[in-house]
């Protein structure tokens, strides 16, 4: 299999939800600004070019790095006798849990995985395109803490997990509706997989991730995916696009590792993905981090065509490069961005689709250093050609908080990346010669014809930054930037309106709820 079903086919259990049936007014609002709560944008097809860094010289000599890392030294695959069995019958080497590859077959195997394929949403007109030149926007993804709008920083809860799920459901530029936005600490550690899940199908009809903290619970996942989509549907089809990181430096565990066999079986998507703090988990330095973020890439993705020839894999980038005095992740500096850089050129020559970046901050809270540093990740992060972008809004603290305000920040730039996807226009309105003929030399284009007839969305128009005078900002309160945000979010929270679920499917996902819950103790570690 080479892709899978386009995204116009329709998915089972699809249903259109509210947001879907706005007009045309509706939908020029959101072209505008790309960030307000209204009709949505559909995930971007890039018209701009891809940025390099490397050329031919330095890609072969990466990879040749990481092949010898991966003869050589090898990757240990702990705990799970099936990999490590799958391995040596495919050719490699394995000695105990590590498995030395021999040059060339861990991109042999990779050869049945799909350069392009579709995530189906339950509403079709959500679904995705990953791969080729689709770039999907994801939220902020694992922290067990929040900022909340009162700005207080604490631990997550099972009604923040619900409201992050509505602020991607209901943001223009937010594409997929992630995985674990935010760690609900609340709920029993063996059991909130099960709402977690419910709330990305009950509160979104976009698409979303699937649990990877256990392999029983990726296997909740998928049945919970088959009362909504159809057990034929999902078995030949890709619904749930989930993240296996790999425990740098070249380690899988069984964790992992369970989770991945999982979703690959049933033709699921991998994105495996080395975790890394350069200078703690990888070299201090960018090629040496690209050689070992490839070598771990291609051992774990190539585990899941030993599995399930076909199924859809992802090259999977996650960079940080880290204080040499204190220890701490550092983002939005230039090493992680030409670690995302190269990446995304060896994972195109590898060809299956590639993630990284998103809206990386180290800040405490949604001041200017979050802002910087976001915009820089996020910068890279497009013009590398990223086709799913995890943690695009809502990331604070390098990781460890979901923010609310900083959501809100993060969405409105999505919508500006959007924008900026779209590229030149070149069509005759683009060129604009009749508004040049028409006001000549020495007057104004405010009034003239071309103009009027595109001033609803010639210009993006950011729903957070104030460009009015000094005099009106005074009159209106004085507003900062995230005060603005807070204000955004609830109102959105407030304003909310689900997409609609099919009584007999929620009804069906209630009763699996039930059972798996009353089957087991809760445990809260």
């Amino acid at each position: 299999m080479s892709e899978n079903v386009s995204a116009e086919q329709e998915a089972p259990g699809g249903r259109r939800g509210r947001a879907d049936r706005g007009g045309g007014a509706a939908a020029r609002r959101a072209a505008r600004t790309g960030g307000g709560a209204g009709t949505q944008l559909t995930y971007i097809k890039r018209k701009i070019p891809i940025y390099e860094v490397l050329g031919e010289e330095g890609l072969a000599i990466i990879e040749r790095n990481a092949d010898t890392v991966l003869e050589e030294i090898g990757i240990d695959f702990r705990d799970d006798a099936e990999a490590l069995e799958l391995f040596r019958k495919a050719g490699a080497d394995v000695k105990g849990e590590r498995v030395h590859f021999p040059r060339g077959l861990p991109r042999s195997l990779l050869k049945t995985a799909p350069k392009i394929y579709t995530q189906h949403a339950r509403n079709p007109e959500r679904s995705v395109q990953i791969g080729g030149d689709a770039t999907v926007f994801a939220p902020v993804y694992g922290p067990p803490f929040v900022r909340d709008l009162d700005g207080n920083r604490r631990y997550a809860t099972i009604e923040d997990f619900r409201n992050f799920v509505k602020l991607a459901y209901m943001a223009p530029a937010i594409h997929h509706s992630g995985g674990t936005v935010c760690e609900p600490v609340d709920v029993p550690v063996n059991k909130r997989h099960l709402d977690m899940v419910y709330s990305h199908i009950k509160y979104s009809d976009k698409p979303f991730m699937g649990s990877v903290t256990a392999p029983e619970r990726a296997e909740d996942t998928v049945a919970m995916a088959k009362i909504v989509f159809g057990d034929d549907f999902v078995e030949n089809n890709t619904v749930l696009t989930s993240l296996i990181n790999a425990n740098s430096p070249m380690v899988f565990d069984e964790t992992m590792l369970g989770a991945l066999k999982v979703y690959a079986r049933h033709n699921q998507a991998c994105i495996v993905t080395p975790f890394i703090l350069a200078g703690a988990m990888s070299p201090v330095t960018v090629a040496g981090t690209l050689t070992q973020v490839l070598a771990e890439v291609l051992a774990g993705a190539s585990l899941t065509q030993l599995i399930r020839p076909g199924a859809p894999v992802l090259f999977g980038t996650f960079a940080s490069s880290i204080s040499m005095q204190s220890g701490a992740p550092t983002f939005g500096t230039p090493e992680p961005s030409l670690v995302s850089y190269g990446a995304a050129q060896l994972a195109r020559r590898v060809g299956i689709p590639f993630r990284t970046g998103g809206s990386l901050a180290a800040s405490k809270i949604a001041d200017a250093q979050a802002a910087y540093e976001s915009a820089n990740t996020l910068n890279s992060t497009l013009l590398a050609g990223t086709n799913f972008v995890l943690h695009a809004a809502g990331w604070l603290e390098g990781g460890l908080v979901s923010g609310y305000e900083k959501f809100i920040m993060d969405v409105d730039q999505l919508g500006m990346a959007q924008k900026m996807a779209d590229g030149v226009d070149l069509s005759e309105n683009g060129q604009a010669m009749d508004a040049i003929r028409q006001v000549g030399p020495g007057s104004h284009y405010l009034g003239c014809d071309h103009t009027q007839a595109n001033f609803q969305t010639a210009f993006y128009r950011s729903t957070i930054a104030d460009n009015n005078s000094y005099e009106q900002w005074l009159a209106e309160g004085e507003k900062d930037a995230r005060q603005r945000a807070n204000e955004i979010a609830r109102r959105w929270l407030e304003s909310y309106e689900g997409p609609g679920l099919d009584q007999g499917i929620d009804d069906g996902l209630n009763d699996f709820i039930a059972k798996k819950k009353e089957s087991m103790p809760d445990a809260f570690t």
